[in-house]
């Protein structure tokens, strides 16, 4: 199993900076892609941010800009920066890791619990 924890949020004013954490644990052979999805008040889950084993970078357009997502492969960690902040980045951002656990296996997803991300105005 792969449990994954994220760390680094809490509440912050418009303008603002926080800096995520994902730490993947557990049966873990290789970790391929790595992403952050948020979900806001009353919205459905949306892509913050995705990161490749290769290391490319894909964003959703309302953060283009404002995130960095960034990866350490030794530590099986990411890392989202998140500069000026707005209202609506407020939400559960959750991480997602795809996982396999072993060589001959098909990859998994496997999700965080989230963790809250309030943005005051």
């Amino acid at each position: 199993q792969v449990q994954l924890v994220e760390s680094g949020g809490g509440l912050v004013q418009a303008g603002g900076s926080l800096r995520l954490s994902c730490a993947a644990s557990g049966i873990i052979f290789r970790i391929n892609s790595m992403g952050w999805y948020r979900q806001g008040p009353g919205k459905e889950r949306e892509l913050v941010a995705a990161i490749s084993r290769s290391g490319t970078t894909n964003y959703g357009n309302s953060v283009k800009g404002r995130f960095t997502i960034s990866r350490d492969y030794a530590k099986n960690t990411m890392y989202l920066q998140m500069d000026s902040l707005k209202p609506e980045d407020t939400g559960a951002y959750l991480c997602k890791a795809d996982v396999s656990t072993d060589w001959s296996s098909p990859s998994d997803d496997f999700w965080g619990q989230g963790i809250q991300v309030t943005v005051s105005s």
